[in-house]
């Protein structure tokens, strides 16, 4: 057993005394019998290290870690030119986007204590090795690591590597610390609340799986967010969602998710994300992951109505959506190019020398994907900026009660060939739906309103040519309004005459955006939409 070894044991006893310091570079001292201990860790995440590491396999194991379970199996991780020595667990990992076969260049997870009991390599219990399939930067997760950190609020640090499998050529990886024991250890007093894993485009009520933690093991602390999100009472859901999860710092992770572009993130696609209960306040923390597509729409939305609960929470309560305003605009100083670009550059220019050793092309090309990344970062301060200019659109007005909804109508449709069809008459304006060849149509024209509290009343004339109906379909099939998340009441088939048409809706929070739907489900047929007639009347 090695000194290092020890010392990472040694270290491991002492984690719940840790204290979240929040500031980037600088890791937390904990002292053991007098004397301080830094993070043995530490040297691995300062800027520009990159690390040459070699896997070893037998032929059992490749033949194992090529199934389709992903188990982990025995494999040597070697340290290069020192040849240090570990005995690991490996298994392949990633989703849709990221995952690899293990013969072309698989990211990889490292626990490190799987086959040796106890066993820390750099102070980790648990590591990543991600392929950066997506991200031709490999800058992407480690600026958006160093931000939200540099905001005060836990983030897993990053680094690269250069990573040998068998005797392959090596190729770069980016390098992640896991979610375990160390990392919740510097980031929370007590490191041993329940720990869940967000999985794959999943809100917190499905069934999240428990990575660790001493709490309950019947996700009751889950099923308490998801009681208080359901609650139909907005002012006393409200109350017992801040109960259950920790507003002021998920105002902060959904401001940094936002601002980074992070579209495939919690804030706006329920994916990509851990949730830590910390056992001293009892509620939810929202953790960072997957941030390999990061600053890819320098224009993105800031203040629109994503669908996951907790965002959409905040987006309907107006003072916690003054409250995330407020916190995007303390925020924004982080992002000045001046002070993120010669940060970026500390660790993009040992990249590019690396890869330089492996070819002139592979440099060169990184230099440049990396200079994109500069004028993105440019380009989203800036438009986030204009976004802080502009005031919170207001909900829409009406006039007599009623408000016309003559533009802001588009097609969707799950099918191909399908037509969508406008017609700008000015003595019968219409818009149409047809089925194309395929015995099959699920389509639709949609249109997305900002309402405040209020009782309403969504109007529409349609008018069919020749519609059969679905046979097997779980939902009413023929044409109906409907509202995005409802059922239609009422439909038409067959061949129509003009067919008046309304669905009731009401809406308690302070505003919510309400996407109107005019749907076609059917085996074959036609549906027209007297575009005059849209309205949506708001009622006493």
């Amino acid at each position: 057993m090695n000194d290092t070894n020890s010392a990472c044991r040694s270290r491991v006893l002492f984690f719940g005394l840790m204290v979240t310091f929040g500031i980037l570079g600088i890791d937390p001292m904990v002292s053991v019998s007098g004397q301080d201990r830094v993070d043995a860790s530490a040297d691995l995440f300062r800027p520009g290290v990159i690390k040459d590491l070699k896997l070893e396999l037998s032929k059992g194991a490749i033949a194992k870690i090529r199934s389709e379970e992903r188990p982990y199996v025995r494999a040597e991780l070697i340290e290069l030119p020192a040849k240090k020595r570990w005995t690991v667990g490996l298994k392949i990992k990633g989703a849709a986007g990221s995952t690899r076969d293990f013969e072309d260049k698989p990211a990889l997870t490292v626990n490190s204590d799987k086959f040796q009991s106890k066993q820390l390599i750099y102070g980790l219990d648990k590591f990543h090795l991600n392929n950066s399939v997506q991200d031709d930067t490999y800058m992407h997760e480690w600026l958006s690591a160093f931000l939200f950190r540099k905001a005060g609020y836990p983030a897993t640090r990053v680094s690269h590597a250069m990573l040998r499998i068998q005797d392959r050529e090596p190729s770069l990886y980016v390098l992640k610390e896991g979610f375990d024991l160390p990392f919740l250890s510097r980031h929370f007093r007590n490191p041993n609340g329940n720990l869940y894993d967000g999985g794959f485009l999943q809100d917190i009520d499905a069934e999240l799986e428990k990575d660790s933690g001493e709490g309950p093991d019947d996700r009751s602390d889950l099923q308490g967010i998801v009681e208080a999100f359901r609650d139909p009472s907005p002012a006393s859901r409200w109350k017992r969602i801040e109960a259950k999860v920790d507003l002021d710092r998920f105002l902060t992770f959904m401001a940094m998710e936002r601002m980074m572009a992070h579209w495939d993130g919690y804030s706006l696609q329920a994916n990509n994300y851990r949730l830590y209960f910390d056992p001293t306040s009892r509620k939810g923390i929202f953790l960072p992951h997957g941030m390999d597509q990061m600053f890819g729409d320098p224009g993105m939305a800031l203040f629109n109505h994503p669908r996951p609960m907790i965002s959409l929470s905040v987006m309907q309560n107006n003072a916690w959506r003054l409250r995330y305003r407020e916190r995007i605009r303390s925020l924004l100083p982080l992002f000045h190019p001046d002070q993120v670009i010669p940060e970026l550059e500390k660790v993009a220019s040992p990249v590019s020398a690396r890869l330089e050793s492996l070819s002139e092309d592979l440099a060169k090309e990184h230099r440049d994907r990396v200079e994109d990344l500069k004028n993105r970062i440019r380009a989203r301060y800036e438009n986030i900026q204009e976004q802080l200019e502009h005031p919170d659109p207001e909900p829409i007005s009406f006039t007599k009660s009623l408000a016309t909804l003559f533009e802001g109508w588009y097609g969707e449709s799950e099918v191909e060939e399908v037509k969508h069809r406008e017609s700008d008459s000015e003595t019968e304006p219409t818009l149409e739906i047809e089925n194309g060849p395929q015995d099959y149509c699920v389509a639709s024209w949609r249109n997305t309103v900002l309402l405040g509290p209020g009782k309403y009343r969504f109007h529409a004339r349609l008018r069919c040519e020749q519609v059969v109906e679905q046979e097997d379909g779980p939902e009413l099939t023929g044409a109906g309004i409907r509202i995005s998340g409802g059922e239609k009441r009422e439909t038409l088939t067959g061949t129509s005459d003009w067919s008046k048409q309304h669905y009731d809706l009401e809406v308690r929070e302070d505003r919510r955006e309400v996407e109107l739907v005019i749907e076609l489900r059917c085996k074959t047929g036609k549906l027209v939409i007297d575009r005059k007639s849209l309205k949506l009347e708001k009622r006493p």
